[in-house]
């Protein structure tokens, strides 16, 4: 059970995060709207009861607050240099999303797509639009109220001019992948540019890996191209 003591709040996982996330290079760097990748919040017991569900259906959107567990992202930092400003300015981590905070807690709005009845776990939330690591420990869940969540007046600070530019992701007849949901994901995936903004590079030769496939790629300034597409060896 929860419990405070000494100031401190211990959390139990009540569900894990499936998807095809298997790295942290290549998830994307905010929860996405329109996502073409879902994700799978499997409960853990004594969660997996129906009734802890009742009338979850009702809303289209849902909060997830999670647990950052990839041990790259121990311990915080006072500042830290935001992807959106190229890699290179530093802001105070209470005023970005960094994984670097003292507490690692996340908060993910998502789509939610179906409850699906399964035989072996229960009842399984599947989503769009989550930016979670494969195996994330999801702590709870709330629904997405819009007159409440929603502001219309509310200011982005250094993210303000909206979304990221996507970039067109170019394929050879080899590496593109023939069933088109598969494309579609990594697509959404490459087009927003995994790789350090602050590196310009257009030689060098990055991968990522999601699901059982990896890919090669090289970032251009207008477009992504992919050099290769192979299956992970350990999938």
């Amino acid at each position: 059970m929860v419990s405070v003591s000494d100031n401190s709040l211990h959390l139990q996982t009540i569900a894990i995060a499936q998807n095809g996330f298997v790295d942290k290079f290549g998830i994307p760097r905010q929860s996405q709207e329109g996502s073409y990748i879902e994700t799978r919040i499997v409960f853990l017991e004594p969660f997996r009861s129906p009734e802890a569900l009742r009338g979850i259906e009702g809303f289209s959107h849902l909060w997830l607050i999670w647990g950052f567990h990839d041990k790259n992202t121990d311990g915080w930092r006072p500042t830290v240099r935001p992807p959106r400003l190229g890699g290179n300015t530093r802001i105070g981590v209470f005023a970005t999303r960094s994984p670097y905070r003292p507490n690692p807690i996340g908060l993910t709005s998502v789509r939610l797509l179906r409850v699906e009845k399964t035989q072996n776990e229960g009842m399984v939330l599947v989503v769009q639009g989550a930016d979670l690591l494969d195996g994330t420990p999801v702590y709870d869940i709330k629904p997405y109220i819009p007159y409440t969540d929603s502001h219309t007046d509310a200011l982005g600070g250094f993210a303000a001019d909206g979304a990221p530019t996507r970039l067109p992701v170019v394929w050879t007849a080899d590496t593109e992948p023939q069933d088109d949901k598969r494309r579609l994901a990594w697509e959404e995936i490459l087009s927003q540019g995994p790789q350090p903004a602050y590196k310009h590079d257009s030689e060098r030769i990055y991968k990522i890996r999601f699901a059982e496939e990896e890919i090669a790629y090289r970032a251009e300034v207008d477009k992504i191209v992919v050099e290769k597409r192979y299956i992970w060896q350990n999938a």
